[in-house]
């Protein structure tokens, strides 16, 4: 009876069925699939050995969960440079492995790599797609190429001197928020979301030549964002919610999904808007019009780009581009600012002394008055103390080979053997405080 059930297959005893062949084959393609991924992996670990590591938290989650985003995780990185020396191996999880690299000298061979050396993070990276798209900051190869030529005319000083009077504007709210609060008997506030929306609020009106006024009120736009931001942060330390199918059917991936929904909407309707007005005036009267009130934002650089062929960038590539500079233009230069005045804090012969340049700067003129041209030198060494807190900067090495071969030629403690495999690279500057 079974035999007469296979029988539509074709697996008669003793006969070399077409259906049988093609099983056989499949099983044998997967079971060297898994072999080579478990040499692979062990191999992997065993060269990673040549890197200290602190201890692990379990099997499964490795390091994950162990640095927070408070002032304590911040301690706790400064421990390990200075009980790791320049470089740490790190486990995100029983699968992907993780080189925190804690000193400058090392990691500059690598930024100064080519692309195919040190690819970008495709793990947190990918958290960022859904919102960011293919943006500069996700994408690679030719279609980065590509992009960067494009934009960049947006950086071109005559398109970014105007940017000043924007920047005082959002910094004379933020200033007014201060003094309310000061003369209301505040003494504590957190420097970091008050900066962040200055931010945000300056980068929306040069992207965008949109103002949300979300410094003195609610916007739903930059609500969006700051969320955003936050779950992708709250996810990587969830390893169960790395896999896509599993994130979206929680309550943290639904609101993920909304607030990106509402940022995409947003995006898509200023570049339809601007789209419109640029066909209806023309390139001429268009750009003739944006000189004279010196309003070319990003979005308008974005819409009259061209590559070589003559190909323009898709609403798709735009909104990624736009999205991407909101989301990267906000949090550096927020955290940058943020440190620079923790370190003005911390040095008070420091910040006397940027005061008087300050001072001799403006002389008789107002503080709105400031143009690109004026330039204010700080002292080196508040320079040197804000750079060392700067944020860790994250890559990916898919060819780690070459990327430890290009670590040999610094001289310094890392191990001469080879790394293969896929560990990310992680700098960590905050320890050298």
């Amino acid at each position: 009876m079974s035999l007469l059930k296979l029988s539509w297959l074709g697996f008669w005893p003793g006969t070399a069925s077409p259906w049988l062949l093609l099983l056989l084959a499949v099983a044998s393609w997967l079971l060297v699939c898994i072999l080579v991924s478990t040499y692979t992996f062990y191999d992997n670990c065993r060269r990673l050995r040549c890197f200290p590591q602190p201890p692990l938290r379990s099997w499964f989650l490795g390091h994950l969960g162990l640095i927070r985003s408070s002032e304590e995780g911040l301690q706790y990185t400064q421990g390990l440079a200075s009980t790791f020396g320049d470089v740490c191996c790190w486990w995100v999880g029983p699968l992907h492995a993780v080189v925190r690299i804690f000193h400058p000298t090392f990691i500059k061979p690598v930024l100064l790599a080519p692309a195919a050396i040190a690819p970008k993070d495709v793990v947190f990276y990918g958290f960022l797609k859904p919102w960011l798209g293919d943006g500069l900051l996700l994408s690679g190869g030719d279609k980065w190429s590509r992009h960067r030529r494009m934009l960049t005319p947006a950086f071109h000083f005559n398109i970014l001197k105007p940017y000043m009077k924007i920047f005082n504007e959002s910094t004379n709210i933020m200033h007014a928020k201060w003094k309310c609060l000061a003369s209301d008997g505040s003494t504590r506030l957190d420097m970091f979301e008050h900066i962040s929306l200055m931010t945000l609020d300056s980068l929306q009106k040069c992207v965008f030549s949109f103002d949300s006024h979300c410094q003195e009120k609610p916007s739903k736009y930059i609500a969006a964002i700051l969320e955003l931001s936050a779950l992708v942060v709250k996810r990587h330390q969830q390893i169960f919610l790395h896999f896509d199918f599993l994130y979206h059917l929680t309550p943290d991936g639904r609101r993920f999904r909304r607030a990106c929904r509402l940022v995409h909407d947003f995006t898509d309707a200023a570049i339809q808007q601007r789209r419109c007005t640029l066909s209806e005036q023309g390139v001429d009267d268009f750009l003739k019009a944006k000189t004279k009130a010196k309003t070319l934002d990003f979005i308008d650089v974005l819409l009259l780009s061209k590559d070589e062929d003559g190909k323009e960038l898709s609403d798709e590539e735009i909104r990624a581009e736009a999205n991407t500079f909101m989301f990267g233009g906000h949090d550096s230069t927020a955290s940058g600012i943020s440190w620079v005045l923790y370190n003005l804090a911390k040095h008070p012969e420091y910040q006397e002394r940027c005061r008087q340049e300050v001072q001799e700067l403006l002389k008789d003129r107002r503080p709105e008055e400031i143009e690109w041209n004026t330039c204010i030198i700080l002292h080196p060494v508040l320079t040197q103390q804000t750079l060392l807190h700067c944020a860790q900067l994250n890559l990916h090495a898919q060819r780690c080979a070459q990327f430890h071969s290009v670590l040999q030629s610094q001289e310094g403690a890392i191990s001469r053997s080879r790394v293969p495999g896929a560990p990310s690279l992680v700098w960590e500057q905050s320890q050298l405080t």
